[in-house]
């Protein structure tokens, strides 16, 4: 019964991966423009470099940047959360 269970199991994975893998085959491929062509930078590495860039405006109002990391304590925020939130306090005038 239990290797009954396993076999259906590895030929239903075997069959959506078949059909995931002809659904990316078969995108039209479009010509890439020239300005394109060079390598993008890491989702990752692009964000690090954006909240490094996000610090060091920051930095330069050390009082109001004090007031809203307060605020965020105060709130509970974390994450993604927590900057989001200090970029918009941030930006309030």
């Amino acid at each position: 019964m239990l290797r009954t269970r396993i076999c259906i199991a590895a030929m239903l994975l075997a069959a959506s991966l078949h059909t995931a893998s002809a659904q990316t085959a078969a995108a039209p491929a479009t010509p890439a423009p020239a300005a394109t062509t060079e390598a993008k930078p890491g989702k990752i590495k692009l964000t690090m470099q954006k909240l490094k860039d996000m610090k060091a405006k920051w930095s330069a109002n050390k009082p109001k940047l004090k007031a809203c990391r307060a605020d965020v304590k105060s709130k509970g925020l974390v994450g993604d959360d927590r900057w989001f939130y200090i970029e918009d306090c941030m930006n309030k005038t």
